[in-house]
């Protein structure tokens, strides 16, 4: 059972001519403590699973690869969570300048997800810290082109925003003021170097008060769920970024709303903390998984084009290449593995024969094949949600 405690209180303004009631959130951590006894046994649990994520990567030929595919499903799921309906398959198709058929704009969303991940793990290599600064960096290229791109990319908001509803009055939601907007990042900032409770415990606090703050006028959910991975990498727990919550996120979307305003309506951190610590354990278990079974999957392909093909040489590699590229045309898979294209779409006939590769396009030139396997594999859940009516 949580406590209930008071999280924050209610600034009234006036906003569009009407008055409403935003909340300012109290600064971590939570008072009185946490209730954390009872939950040891799970946070324990959701540790291992991260010791045996980490490890897992030593049984893969090639992390790197892993750690590629992983890092894009996450933006497609985190995307999705926002109301893109982009698939794993269109976003590798569009980083090879492919055509895809779902829309530019959610693609294109998407893969400013890939590139703002990657900015903020490059700066984390390079000695910079975890910061408000860091932050304001990754969201500039969050929102860099596309949908929110006039929503002041790497700003702070000046304007009041809202959570739900079509407008303040009606919101489900209203964050802090934007005249109290300073305050409130100065103590986030502070509490990410603060080391008094467990890592993820922590990492659960500062995912709400982020969410809570929502100090930016678009993308916060996806920055706050960035934010998460980043801060694991950053103390070390995992030296890759490998573990991402949107899929469990995804698949519990209501829970996990609410949830976050029960925090806020109620101070029920430790429902939370058992919630994020099962979303821990859960996707760092499926995580581990996949990588196993990626590396058997490779492994039986391998064995089958060696048995059953004919140039097996030259099969095998183009099933390496595919590896490193699940979605390529046929023109791409010929210059990388020097060979014409002439005998590019003998092989990955072949391949089809075997049931290795689908061909995407249904057209006879320009073709683009899949590792149908591999994307199957790491690409599980990423079915983009229904449109709402």
């Amino acid at each position: 059972m949580s406590i209930r405690r008071e999280t924050g209180t209610y600034q009234i303004s006036t906003v569009a001519g009407e008055r409403v009631h935003a909340y300012v959130p109290i600064p971590l951590p939570p008072v009185p403590p946490l209730e954390l006894a009872p939950l040891y046994p799970l946070l324990d649990r959701a540790n291992q699973a991260l010791g045996r994520l980490d490890g897992a990567m030593e049984l893969l030929p090639d992390p790197q690869l892993f750690i590629y595919l992983y890092v894009r499903k996450e933006a497609v799921l985190s995307s999705q969570i926002e109301g893109t309906q982009s698939s794993l398959s269109d976003l590798l198709q569009f980083e090879s300048g492919l055509a895809v058929e779902g829309s530019t704009d959610d693609v294109s969303e998407t893969s400013n997800y890939v590139a703002a991940m990657e900015h903020g793990l490059k700066r984390l290599k390079d000695g910079f810290p975890v910061s408000l600064r860091l932050l304001r960096e990754i969201h500039g290229v969050l929102l860099r082109d596309g949908r929110g791109s006039e929503r002041m990319p790497g700003e702070f908001r000046r304007s009041q925003n809202w959570i739900g509803g079509t407008r303040p009055g009606n919101a489900l939601f209203v964050p802090p003021p934007p005249e109290v907007l300073t305050d409130a990042l100065d103590a986030f900032e502070k509490y990410l170097y603060d080391e008094q409770l467990p890592l993820l415990v922590k990492l659960a606090l500062l995912h709400v008060q982020f969410e809570t703050i929502h100090p930016f006028l678009d993308g916060n959910g996806r920055l706050g769920r960035l934010l998460l991975t980043l801060l694991l990498c950053d103390s070390g727990v995992l030296r890759e970024p490998l573990l991402y919550l949107s899929l469990y996120l995804k698949s519990n979307r209501s829970r996990y709303y609410e949830l976050l305003q029960r925090v806020r309506t109620e101070g029920v951190w430790e429902d939370w903390l058992r919630f994020f610590l099962e979303g821990i354990e859960s996707t760092a278990r499926q995580a581990s998984e996949t990588a196993i079974l990626l590396r058997r999957l490779f492994r039986e392909d391998r064995e089958r084009i060696q048995e059953q093909a004919k140039s097996a040489a030259t099969c095998l590699q183009v099933h390496s290449y595919l590896q490193t590229k699940p979605v390529a045309s046929i023109r791409s898979i010929a210059s990388n593995v020097s060979k014409t294209i002439t005998t590019v779409g003998g092989i990955l006939t072949i391949l089809e024969q075997l049931n290795i590769v689908k061909e995407l396009t249904g057209q006879r030139r320009n073709r683009v094949f899949a590792y149908q396997g591999c994307l199957d594999l790491v690409g599980a859940g990423t079915e983009p949600l229904p449109i709402s009516r």
